[in-house]
């Protein structure tokens, strides 16, 4: 039995992926301002903050990223784990070097893996979630 599907606009077709897909939750951060260390006389990094956590899901691309190399230097973001992540549209964009974790999961081996962005969220005029290309950071058992 097929369903009509007249009618159906793009925020019905939003609102049923990310019940469907967006299962996980996911936590996108960024490197705080550097605080002033009064004992190393240096600035450190401060604590990350948060710019978004909520649903979301992370997708490998299938294979190996395949980026031409020029003169024997690697692409910047040329990287051999790209994956991608969607979150809401409602979710704010991720920026180049932001980090993204993975906080639940069914997939419990997924918890705590992270991944770099390596380019803000795609966007177009027939959006249903956003699309970010990320990196992973972390490839070992047990991460």
């Amino acid at each position: 039995m097929s369903v009509s599907t007249e009618g159906l606009t793009l925020g019905a077709v939003s609102a049923i992926v990310e019940k469907k897909i967006l299962t996980n939750k996911i936590r996108i951060y960024r490197p705080g301002e550097p605080v002033f260390n009064p004992d190393t006389g240096q600035y450190e990094p401060g604590p990350p903050r948060t710019i978004y956590e909520g649903p979301g899901a992370i997708f490998p691309t299938g294979g190996p990223s395949v980026v031409l190399h020029l003169a024997g230097q690697a692409y910047v973001d040329d990287t051999p784990s790209r994956y991608r992540l969607l979150t809401p549209l409602s979710a704010p964009v991720a920026s180049r070097e932001d980090t993204v974790a993975v906080v639940e999961t069914e997939d419990e081996s997924a918890i705590g893996r992270t991944w770099r962005v390596i380019d803000i969220g795609e966007t177009s005029t027939l959006s249903i979630v956003r699309t970010t290309w990320v990196d992973q950071n972390t490839q070992t058992a047990g991460a």
